[in-house]
């Protein structure tokens, strides 16, 4: 046998030429965004990524280093993603809108779909006061919160490359959408009344809406911020009738052409 000196080289040498590999592949993958980008064609294609891995999974059956090969591979995809972002995406994507149009489950799918790192500003303030947003409401009042709101923009104008998802009254302040402008493009998502109503009628963390719970108030004070709304973004994306890939496709189209 081998002594453990050789072994060793042997395995650095394996090392060199995986970075060579890699670093090739990077390269195809830099290529492959510069060809849809010229040829119009859908940047995210899960399907594809599937596919790759059933053609990976018959590669490797019965291979003893099955499972630990799928997962290098598993993340070297995930790791191709990150830089199809850098190369269309060298900003923050703030998703806005009125509550129940879809905001987080938006983000949390795009954020999947982009390996794009994920901040919800009322969960983090949740998290950063230390009670609900029902009680920050209740004890320290809107104002309190609005300026929480405010806080965490500042906070967030130091990352890159991440998916923040506003609650619903973040475009409402001025130097909100000034802040959000200065390190990322601003997606409104839009939906009608009726559908917000279902999507929230059973919610108790919407404290704007409490003992309010209908249509007509969801309705009318949709048109009181609508202005606010158009004001800030960059683009548009309903999210009436759309499954989810549907609308995170929409979403980098337009953000895609909206760089041109």
């Amino acid at each position: 046998m081998e002594n453990i000196e050789s072994i060793r080289q042997k395995i650095s040498d394996c090392d060199s030429k995986i970075i060579e590999i890699l670093t090739e592949r990077m390269n195809y993958i830099e290529d492959i965004i510069s060809y849809k980008k010229e040829h119009g064609l859908p940047i995210l294609q899960e399907e594809i990524e599937s596919q790759k891995e059933i053609s990976l999974r018959n590669q490797i059956c019965g291979n003893k280093f099955e499972d630990e090969i799928l997962d290098v591979f598993r993340n070297i995809v995930y790791n191709g993603k990150k830089i199809q972002t850098k190369n269309l995406f060298e900003y923050n994507i703030f998703l806005i809108g009125f509550m129940g149009v879809g905001k987080s489950t938006v983000s949390s799918y795009l954020s999947h779909m982009l390996a794009m790192e994920e901040i919800e500003t009322d969960s983090y303030i949740v998290k950063k006061e230390g009670m609900l947003i029902s009680d920050i409401f209740k004890i320290r009042g809107e104002e309190y919160f609005r300026q929480c709101e405010t806080n965490t923009l500042i906070y967030l104008k130091q990352r890159k490359n991440t998916i923040i998802s506003c609650g619903g009254g973040m475009a409402l302040r001025d130097i909100n959408v000034e802040y959000m402008r200065q390190s990322g493009k601003v997606v409104l998502l839009t939906a009608s009344p009726e559908t917000i109503f279902e999507r929230v009628r059973y919610s108790n963390e919407r404290p704007i809406l409490n003992g309010n719970m209908s249509v007509e108030f969801i309705s009318d004070l949709m048109k009181q911020r609508e202005a606010k709304y158009l004001n800030a973004c960059d683009i548009i994306v309903s999210t009436e009738a759309k499954t989810i890939n549907e609308i995170c496709e929409e979403i980098v189209d337009k953000l895609i052409k909206y760089n041109r």
